[in-house]
């Protein structure tokens, strides 16, 4: 029944014209007023134009490309996003404009680093970065760091806690797989589930986002440790994306604490991109922006 419940919702999703910006992926009264603070996670996909350091299969981005981006960004109009794959915060505020947002980066060597922007007016703390998510610091290829703050919505504090997991371990065992992306996957757990249970102690409200490389559906062994280290409400489940044509979420908005109480009901939103050339997916980006609305309570 599950399986058929999200065949339905990708089917209707796909049927939304190519023009649409912001698609829904659950379902929605037309009529209702935008509520509470919207949250995102986006990942660029190499938002970098230092295209001598990248590999073979990757392109930097062009100017006319940024400016695309720029607009979609002021469509998904959110007021925290948490974005990944990006080289600096000097291209970040040529998409989120300073004036309107604060910007945040990780301090991590590489090209694909994790971002957070806030809208301005919004409070914000900023904690070290979580670098235990570099779980082999003397590997070739660094894992990257986690982006942890503390917001005030509406008076209310909330840690978010942005992240890029190790990419190639999308389902199925971690520790017992065959594949070298599990197993690191798999060390990467233990470093999220002592943040989770640090904010549980807290008894705070408290956020991980980002690009999981990882679908987090019932039983999933990683959903299945995130959960034992506090019970949180993963936004995206029961759900499909229908970026690009359709697939199942790797982006995830994981809400625990106080804030698993906050979400917006029927808010989850999938924004697609207007262009449909194949060669546009390269360009821009392979993710599209996954967001959800949030009322903090009284």
């Amino acid at each position: 029944m599950i399986w058929l419940l999200r065949r339905l919702v990708l089917l209707a999703a796909l049927a939304v014209p190519a023009s649409a910006v912001s698609t829904l992926v659950a379902p929605a009264r037309a009529d209702a007023p935008a509520a509470g603070f919207k949250i995102a996670t986006w990942n660029m996909e190499w938002l970098t134009q230092r295209g001598a350091e990248l590999p073979p299969d990757a392109a930097p981005k062009r100017d006319d490309d940024i400016a695309t981006l720029a607009g979609y960004a002021a469509r998904l109009d959110a007021d925290v996003v948490a974005l990944e794959e990006v080289d600096s915060l000097d291209l970040v505020s040529r998409i989120f404009p300073p004036e309107r947002y604060q910007l945040f980066i990780t301090g991590d060597g590489v090209l694909q680093k994790v971002a957070l922007v806030v809208r301005r007016g919004i409070a914000v703390e900023r904690h070290p970065d979580l670098t235990a998510l570099d779980v082999i610091p003397d590997a070739k290829y660094r894992l990257r760091s986690g982006l942890d703050a503390t917001l005030s919505l509406d008076g209310r504090r909330m840690r978010v806690l942005a992240v890029h997991l190790k990419s190639g371990c999308f389902d199925g065992p971690l520790q017992s797989s065959p594949r070298s992306a599990c197993r690191k996957l798999t060390l990467q757990l233990p470093v999220l589930q002592h943040w989770i249970e640090a904010r549980a102690a807290e008894k705070t409200a408290f956020a991980v986002i980002g690009d999981f490389n990882h679908h987090l559906q019932p039983g999933d062994p990683l959903l299945t440790g995130l959960e034992n280290a506090a019970p949180m409400l993963v936004a995206t489940a029961g759900h499909a994306s229908p970026c690009w044509g359709g697939e199942d979420f790797i982006d995830q908005i994981l809400l625990g604490g106080t804030a698993a109480r906050w979400e917006v009901p029927d808010s989850l939103r999938v924004m697609v991109y207007r262009e449909t050339d194949p060669e546009m997916k390269e360009r821009l980006s392979d993710h599209c922006p996954v967001s959800v609305r949030l009322r903090p309570d009284g």
